[in-house]
């Protein structure tokens, strides 16, 4: 299956993600129950009523959330509203999956700010985000997209709508989107745009959802066959456009994703080998997707290296600079390829290795629903080779039973 979050319009919040998964068809007892928890690991929080309601924001019928809440505390640490929701998705049963979500959906807001702010993680403070409505925004996403069994969907976000004009927060006023927002996306596939109003469409809460969330970003719908649609309205009412996130599941109609690439190629012939080496971690860690060096002869029997580039759009100048500054090269041929896939989800999986537990990303190539590749990251297996001081082999073996058992892959 196939899940579409656009928010190319009225861009993305929590409330409005959890409201959108309502709409589509999650338990909405279910996230209730378990949003209600949240109070006893979050002192000085008490929610009054939580509800989910029908409305209508420009013409389309959409559910919003009702949350009432009393606070003593009008700012926490990040990591208080961390560990409460940790403890939460322990204390209500989530899945493995799910529980990876919340974690490192709160972590992107942490780290987001820790960031900006040059402090530490453990020393973050939350003043906009620090409330239980952004703990009720994860844990509730997170209960949601459990019940719909959405986090082993394909997930594509289209570009977000993130505003304009100047916002006024706790540290004074400034530029939208709020330099929160920027960090968060920093690094994702995930694009921005401007949109229509001077206000701010896409909240930290929502962008740091939206991140672990989808596994690719595209300005056009997948070949699918539509089965659901749930819309989640914000709080504020614009005119013009309906303030709602639309997300769209579907089925997949190809057996294979189709999808385009550029291709960036170059001839090197008087680089060395730590050289080309340097080159391909660093084309790799800016966004490419696969860089080859194939040996070659050219003109007047000259010995060369082809250095062939796959990458997004997106990402060629930037690729294009680092093959001019580091290699010396004088050109770089790009040309459009298409090309097939087949469909494949990422996900974040804990695993406990000899006694230590880490968090292993990997890549699960779908055909026709099957399992047809599963990959761990070798950057992951590394870290935990090293961490245990055993062997790549070794450790390999030993994440792969694990993720296995825990993904329940044969």
């Amino acid at each position: 299956m196939v899940l579409v979050i656009d928010a190319q319009i009225a861009g993305i919040s929590g409330d409005m993600l959890l409201s959108a998964l309502v709409n589509i068809g999650a338990n909405k007892s279910k996230i209730i129950d378990g949003v209600y928890s949240t109070e006893n690991y979050l002192k000085g929080s008490k929610i009054q009523k939580i509800d989910f309601e029908k409305t209508v924001k420009h013409g389309i019928e959409a559910t919003h959330l009702v949350l009432n809440v009393n606070e003593e505390s009008h700012e926490r640490k990040g990591i208080e509203i961390q560990d409460c929701i940790l403890l939460v998705s322990d204390k209500i049963g989530l899945s493995e999956q799910a529980k990876v979500f919340a974690k490192e959906s709160i972590r992107s807001l942490i780290k987001a700010e820790s960031k900006i702010h040059g402090e530490p993680v453990e020393s973050v403070h939350f003043h906009e985000a620090s409330s239980v409505d952004t703990v009720v925004d994860v844990i509730g996403s997170a209960i949601a997209l459990d019940d719909l069994r959405a986090l082993s969907d394909e997930i594509i976000s289209t570009p977000v709508a993130v505003g304009g004009g100047k916002l006024d927060f706790s540290h004074g006023m400034v530029s939208n989107p709020a330099s929160a927002i920027l960090e968060i996306f920093r690094g994702s596939d995930i694009i921005v745009v401007g949109g229509q109003v001077r206000e701010e469409l896409t909240t930290p809460t929502g962008a740091s959802l939206l991140v672990n969330l989808a596994r690719s970003c595209s300005e056009f719908y997948p070949s699918m066959k539509v089965k659901s649609i749930g819309y989640g309205a914000g709080s504020k009412d614009f005119d013009g456009f309906a303030n709602v996130l639309k997300i769209v599941k579907g089925e997949s109609t190809h057996q294979f994703q189709y999808d385009t690439v550029q291709i960036l190629e170059t001839n090197i012939d008087d680089a060395s080998g730590e050289v080309i080496g340097l080159v391909i971690d660093k084309l790799i860690s800016n966004g490419a997707k696969d860089v080859t060096v194939s040996p070659a002869i050219t003109k007047k029997g000259r010995l060369t290296n082809l250095v062939s580039v796959i990458c997004d759009s997106s990402a060629v100048n930037g690729l294009i600079d680092i093959l001019v500054s580091e290699t010396g090269t004088l050109g770089v041929r790009i040309r459009t390829s298409n090309r097939y896939v087949v469909p494949r989800i990422f996900v974040s999986v804990p695993v406990v290795i000899l006694g230590k537990s880490f968090t292993i990303r990997c890549k699960i190539a779908k055909d026709n629903g099957l399992v047809r590749h599963f990959k761990v990251e070798s950057e992951d297996i590394k870290s935990v080779s090293e961490s245990l001081d055993i062997s790549f082999k070794d450790a390999s073996e030993l994440i792969l039973s694990d993720v296995k058992e825990k993904l329940r892959l044969k």
